[in-house]
C-alpha cells in the first residue's frame, strides 16, 4: 500500500507521446525547412516584446532569417470599443457583463504576410496571430495567476490589455473583457496548435509539440487529475495554509486557496526534475467534453466545468464581507452568465468560537438593513449584522448550503472548503466591517445589486432546516459509508461525504458524470481505477475524477478514519 504523504503544491503528470522542451532552441529547430509564416498567438497580458525577441534570436541562431510582425500594430482604431464589455446598468461602477466580442473584431483586415525568401521565417506574434493563415501555429501562455498579479501591480509593459494600452491595476478589463474574448479564441484554435509554450520565464520557456499536447490531454481526460493549487492574499485572510501546508503568503496571508477553479486552473506536465508546462484545465473540457463532464453535464453546461473547490482561510484573520450572489434570472439577464453561483461551505478547521453567518433571522427588517448599509457606506457607521443575519457555530464537518440570494459570510477563525458553482466574478457585497485595504481604501460595496437579489422568503427556522442539513446515509458497508451532507432542489449539484475506516475501501462509479474529491479529514487516500491508474490524495488535496473513469475505488491511508468531500452534478 502506498504510504501517506504531505500536501503536494506541485502535482505533475508525465507527458504522452513526447517530452517537455526547455528554452527556445528546440522549438526553433523543429520548424519545417523552407520559407514559412510562424504565428505565435496568446493572451494580451504577456511580455510580447521579450517573447518575440526570444523567438527571433532562436530562429537566427538556427541559421535562418527572421522577420517580425506585431499583429497588435494592425488592430483597428475602434478595436477597444468592439470587444469591450458594456457596463450594466449604464456606468455601473462595480461590474460589467462578460464580453461577447471575438478576436476577429480587433481587425478591419487581418494582416496576410507575404512568403519570406529562401529559408526565412516571418514571425507574426500577438493576440489574434492565428488568424493570419500561418504555416505553423504556436500558442504562448502565461498562467492566469501571474497575469493577474502583474496587471494589478502594473508590471507588464504597455499593451497588457486587449485592444488598448494597459493601465496598472486594470483588473476589470482583464477579467470581464480580455479573458472571455481570448479564452474563446484559445479554445477555438487549441485543436490545431503545433506547439504549446509556457512563458512563465520568457528567456527559458517550457513547451510541448502539438502531438504531445493533444496526446497528454486525451490521457488526462480519462483518469483522475489534480490541478496546481495556489493561494492569494486579501485584507481578511488568515494563516492556516501557511502554517499547515507550507505555502508562503505573498502579502502576509493565505486567504484564497485555489484548488480547482476551471477558468484559471492549470495542470502541470513534465518530469519532476525537468522543465514543466502548465496546461489550462479548461483545455481538457474543450477537447474532451464528454470524457471530462459526461453527456448530461456537457449538454447543460457546454464546455464550462460547472463546479469549483477553493479554500477560504480566516484562521488568524478576519470575517469575510457580508455578501450574496445573483439569482439565476438576474445572472443571465444582467451579467450574462448562463448559470449562477450557488455555494456551500464545508468547515475543515475552526478555532474555538468561530462562526458562520448565513440566512436572514426571523425578525430581519430588510428595509432597516438597507438603510444601515447605505448609512455605513456614506458615513462609516457599523452595521449590526446579527440583528438581520443568523450566526451559526462553525462545527468541523458541517456543511452550510448557500443558494444564490442568501446573505452569508465565513467568520474569523475558519478554514472553509467552498464547494461552489464555477461563476466567481459577481460577489454582491453589502458590508465589509469598515475594513480598509493596504492603500487605505474601502472595498467596493455593490449593495444595490445585492438587495435586488436578496432572498427575503427563506428566514428563521427555514434556514436551519434547509441550509444547515444533517448528514444522511446513502449507502454503507464494512468500514465505510457514503453520506449526503447537502442537496437542495434549486441547486444543480450535491455534496456527499465518503467516510472510510483505516485500511478499508469503498467502491464508487462516476456513472457518466464527473466527481470531485477532497480529503477533509485523515491522512489521505488512494484512488484506483479499473484501467490500472493509481492516484494518491493527501489531506486538503482535491482531485477531479472525469466522467469517463467509470468504476473506481477509494482506500484509506494511515491509521485513522478518512473523510472525503465529494461533489457531483445531479439530475435535473
Amino acid at each position: 500500500m502506498p504510504a501517506s504523504r504531505s500536501y503536494d503544491p506541485l502535482p505533475s503528470y508525465r507527458p504522452v507521446a513526447g517530452e517537455v522542451a526547455g528554452g527556445w532552441s528546440v522549438p526553433a529547430a523543429d520548424l519545417p525547412l523552407g520559407p514559412l509564416v510562424l504565428a505565435v498567438d496568446g493572451p494580451a497580458a504577456l511580455d510580447w516584446t521579450a517573447l518575440a525577441d526570444g523567438v527571433a534570436d532562436a530562429v537566427r541562431s538556427a541559421g535562418r532569417v527572421a522577420d517580425l510582425l506585431d499583429v497588435r500594430d494592425h488592430y483597428a482604431a475602434a478595436a477597444d470599443e468592439r470587444v469591450a464589455a458594456a457596463p450594466v446598468p449604464a456606468d455601473d461602477p462595480f461590474f460589467t457583463p462578460l464580453s461577447r466580442g471575438e478576436v476577429a473584431d480587433l481587425f478591419d483586415a487581418v494582416p496576410r504576410p507575404g512568403r519570406p525568401g529562401r529559408d526565412g521565417v516571418t514571425v507574426v506574434f500577438g493576440p489574434g496571430a492565428a488568424l493570419c493563415g500561418p504555416d505553423v501555429l504556436w500558442y504562448a501562455d502565461l498562467p492566469k495567476r501571474y497575469a493577474e498579479a502583474a496587471v494589478a501591480k502594473g508590471e507588464l509593459p504597455i499593451g497588457a490589455n486587449l485592444g488598448r494600452p494597459g493601465e496598472p491595476g486594470d483588473l476589470v478589463r482583464l477579467f470581464y473583457t480580455d479573458w472571455p474574448v481570448l479564452d474563446r479564441h484559445r479554445d477555438a484554435i487549441a485543436g490545431r496548435v503545433d506547439r504549446w509554450i509556457d512563458v512563465q520565464d520568457t528567456a527559458r520557456p517550457a513547451s510541448l509539440d502539438g502531438a504531445a499536447l493533444r496526446g497528454t490531454l486525451a490521457h488526462l481526460a480519462r483518469g483522475p487529475v489534480r490541478t496546481r493549487p495556489y493561494f492569494n492574499s486579501t485584507p481578511w485572510g488568515g494563516q492556516w495554509a501557511a502554517s499547515e501546508l507550507g505555502f508562503t503568503p505573498r502579502a502576509g496571508n493565505t486567504a484564497l486557496g485555489y484548488e480547482l477553479i476551471a477558468p484559471e486552473a492549470g495542470v502541470l506536465v513534465g518530469e519532476k526534475d525537468g522543465p514543466r508546462v502548465e496546461l489550462p484545465f479548461q483545455l481538457l473540457c474543450v477537447l474532451h467534453p464528454r470524457e471530462m463532464l459526461g453527456e448530461d453535464a456537457h449538454r447543460r453546461f457546454g464546455t464550462s466545468f460547472p463546479i469549483r473547490f477553493d479554500y477560504l482561510d480566516t484562521v488568524g484573520g478576519g470575517n469575510l464581507s457580508l455578501h450574496l450572489h445573483p439569482r439565476e434570472q438576474y445572472m443571465r439577464e444582467v451579467f450574462g452568465w448562463p448559470y449562477t453561483q450557488h455555494e456551500t461551505y464545508y468547515v475543515t478547521a475552526a478555532e474555538d468560537g468561530a462562526r458562520v453567518l448565513l440566512g436572514l433571522t426571523e425578525q430581519a427588517d430588510v428595509e432597516a438593513l438597507r438603510s444601515q448599509v447605505e448609512d455605513s457606506i456614506a458615513h462609516g457607521t457599523p452595521v449590526p449584522v446579527e440583528d438581520h443575519v443568523q450566526s451559526h457555530p462553525a462545527t468541523v464537518g458541517q456543511l452550510f448550503m448557500i443558494p444564490a440570494g442568501t446573505p452569508h459570510a465565513s467568520g474569523a477563525g475558519n478554514l472553509v472548503l467552498e464547494v461552489s458553482a464555477t461563476p466567481y466574478l459577481y460577489s454582491l457585497r453589502l458590508y465589509d466591517w469598515l475594513r480598509k485595504d493596504a492603500r487605505g481604501a474601502s472595498r467596493p460595496l455593490p449593495h444595490r445589486h445585492g438587495f435586488a437579489n436578496l432572498d427575503t422568503e427563506r428566514r428563521g427556522a427555514d434556514v436551519m432546516k434547509d441550509l444547515v442539513q444533517q448528514p444522511r446515509t446513502l449507502r454503507a458497508g464494512e468500514g465505510w459509508r457514503e453520506e449526503v451532507v447537502g442537496a437542495l432542489p434549486e441547486m444543480f449539484y450535491a455534496v456527499h461525504r465518503l467516510v472510510v475506516a483505516p485500511d478499508a475501501e469503498i467502491g464508487d462509479d462516476t456513472a457518466g458524470r464527473f466527481h470531485i474529491l477532497n480529503v477533509a479529514a485523515g491522512e489521505g487516500a488512494v484512488i484506483e481505477t479499473d484501467d490500472g491508474r493509481t492516484h494518491t490524495l493527501a489531506f486538503a488535496e482535491t482531485l477531479t475524477v472525469p466522467a469517463a473513469v467509470g468504476a473506481y475505488r477509494v482506500r484509506a491511508v494511515g491509521g485513522e478514519e478518512v473523510r472525503i468531500v465529494k461533489a457531483l452534478v445531479v439530475e435535473p
